[in-house]
């Protein structure tokens, strides 16, 4: 496979011509025309793969055609290590596995969870939109899977290190909402559990941080959160993220994005790995972080549910309270212990 050091996406043409009518923006972060055209300022630096702290990281194209590729990070450690299978954020079309702050907290993450993580470069939306994100992570864990069948001399130096009956996966924020519908989709494919038809890969679990979710009906954190200064997630963002991103005609109901509303599958007949949820006390997504392990814990699944004081959505990535750091090691910690059970 093919060895990359950018994302051409990222590549954004912000110049004088006009491109019609300005029909969706986040402001500094997403400009959306009427005729197609998409602007992404680049707000976050891109860099390129570096060795730090002990952690080779390269970065490996999946998928010629679709763009897709994945930055592979695998800590000097001489034991064989759990795989995480991680999606960054960004409301499904902003982010980009090469973007420093994720760069910076997955090398850590490798390290000192002593994990192997594929941080996976799925496509955007809104000229991709949802389920492309999700055809991406079982392209990449089939990817993985064929790999591991064909003893692959190529990626040895990872393949060699990484006990694949211990698969994990995990996100922030749109990402998270990526790893639940990965995860619904393989306990959807028959068989008794996520993992079924995955050999030699065995799904252990999902790590959903500040999962991204909606719904029509509003939550009280929603309405009522106290706004943060440089908060990462704000309401108006959020619904603009759902327009641009779910199908054409759905609205926030829709299952990809309200897993709870009426119609979607019943989470009791779902086959889900163990759950640990990651749940923000500033975020105005708490409520709806929180009916979900609820619900998740009333259909009898197993979920875990870890509650961050004092911090906001994204917050051990963009460092923008002052108890991000302490905040972000307890995370670490507990993801640590969440892979090692």
């Amino acid at each position: 496979m093919e060895a990359i050091s950018f994302d051409p996406r990222i590549n954004v043409q912000v110049n004088q011509k006009s491109h019609g009518v300005l029909v969706e923006e986040i402001e500094g972060l997403i400009r959306v025309h009427k005729n197609g055209h998409v602007e992404r300022p680049p707000i976050i630096p891109i860099v390129p793969c570096t060795a730090t702290g002990g952690v080779t990281a390269k970065d490996i194209v999946i998928d010629k055609f679709t763009g897709l590729w994945t930055r592979i990070y695998v800590p000097n450690y001489s034991n064989k290590m759990p795989l995480l299978m991680y999606f960054h954020g960004g409301g499904f079309c902003v982010g980009s596995a090469a973007w420093s702050c994720y760069h910076e907290f997955l090398s850590g993450l490798a390290s000192k969870a002593g994990c192997i993580i594929f941080s996976v470069n799925y496509r955007l939306a809104p000229e991709n939109r949802l389920p492309a994100a999700y055809d991406d992570g079982i392209e990449t864990l089939m990817w993985v899977k064929q790999q591991a069948l064909s003893g692959s001399n190529e990626h040895k130096w990872w393949l060699s290190q990484c006990d694949l009956s211990s698969l994990f996966l995990a996100g922030d924020s749109a990402g998270a909402n990526i790893a639940y519908n990965v995860a619904t989709r393989l306990g959807s494919h028959g068989g008794t559990s996520a993992s079924s038809g995955m050999k030699p890969l065995v799904v252990k679990g999902s790590i959903l941080i500040q999962p991204f979710f909606g719904g029509e009906l509003r939550t009280s954190t929603e309405l009522h959160a106290t706004p943060q200064v440089k908060s990462a997630l704000t309401l108006p963002a959020s619904d603009a993220y759902w327009r641009v991103s779910l199908p054409f005609g759905s609205n926030r109901d829709h299952p990809w994005c309200n897993p709870l509303a009426n119609g979607t599958p019943k989470l009791r007949e779902l086959r889900l790995p163990p759950t640990m949820v990651c749940v923000s006390e500033m975020d105005i997504l708490k409520d709806r972080n929180m009916g979900f392990c609820n619900a998740l814990g009333s259909a009898g699944k197993r979920v875990e549910t870890k509650i961050y004081k004092g911090v906001g959505h994204a917050f051990q990535i963009l460092h923008n309270s002052p108890s991000s750091h302490i905040r972000t090691q307890e995370m670490i910690s507990d993801i640590k212990t969440f892979i090692s059970q």
